[in-house]
């Protein structure tokens, strides 16, 4: 099955001012890219959201939430529920980031909660899953993946379910299937994020391939050949050439070279 591929851009908690966050969307018009070959998918701070989420759609982009709470409405400081996402028009969230997991406690509990929120809403997904060095390391890799994967399979009821994103009036049976296909997986081995190690294309692929592989035990093989597996870390526009030929990459989620005007040149290396 051929996957369309999928960029993401996780700004993170940067840049430091709303007009750097313009300016930069502004430069991204200068090269634009075909959103019929690509989705871009491009995840602000929550403060930057609003205001650059309309000229980033204009770029044919969606835009994303970087986290979610696992919680309904309530008296919950600091938290915003997918219902809140679903509100405001925002159809995609991280969930389960290597940097919530390590700096903020959540656990695969709280990731698989968060998700069967998200279900319930209709938001679409980018799971991120990823193992640490000293887990590479002592061949753990595989068992890693599966327990964060194995955590959130039970919540997800519709592999298939239609998450309207800007699509007034399109005929629902009409969309192809990336486009009703629930979530997307993030593979990010947490030793490669933000340190300039990238895994080898060949390292990449056989963990991508051993996650396919998984789903199509746990869950099936249709399921298995529609997901989309993005590669993240330390991901740039030299790098990611040869990282998008292997079968089992089908985009990547970029951290630090989303924040450049160069990040254009991954999505068009990616579009092909």
């Amino acid at each position: 099955m051929s996957r369309k591929p999928i960029v993401g851009g996780n700004w993170k908690c940067n840049p430091a001012k709303l007009a750097d966050a313009k300016a930069l969307v502004e430069a991204w018009k200068e090269k634009g890219f075909d959103k019929e070959k690509v989705d871009v998918v491009i995840a602000p701070t929550a403060l930057h959201l609003g205001h650059v989420k309309t000229p980033l759609e204009g770029l044919g982009m969606a835009v994303c939430a970087q986290n979610v709470g696992k919680n309904d409405m309530g008296a919950f400081t600091g938290e915003w529920t997918a219902a809140h996402l679903q509100d405001m028009e925002v159809g995609y969230t991280l969930i389960g980031h290597s940097e919530r997991r390590s700096k903020y406690g959540e656990t695969d509990e709280d990731t698989a909660l968060k998700v069967e929120k998200c279900q319930e809403a209709g938001l679409k997904v980018i799971f991120c899953i990823g193992e640490l060095l000293e887990e590479r390391e002592s061949g753990k890799t595989d068992e890693v993946n599966k327990r964060q994967l194995a955590a959130i399979i039970p919540k997800v009821k519709n592999w298939d379910l239609i998450v309207w994103f800007g699509r007034c009036g399109v005929d629902r049976g009409k969309l192809g299937l990336h486009e009703r296909l629930f979530t997307v997986i993030a593979y990010e081995p947490v030793w490669a994020i933000g340190t300039g190690k990238v895994a080898t294309p060949d390292q990449a692929e056989e963990t991508q391939a051993a996650i396919r592989a998984y789903l199509k035990e746990a869950v099936s093989a249709e399921v298995a050949d529609k997901v989309r597996i993005q590669y993240g870390g330390s991901v740039t526009p030299e790098n990611c050439k040869e990282l998008i030929t292997k079968p089992n990459i089908d985009g990547f989620l970029v951290g630090g070279a989303s924040l450049k005007p160069s990040f254009m040149e991954i999505v068009t290396a990616v579009q092909g």
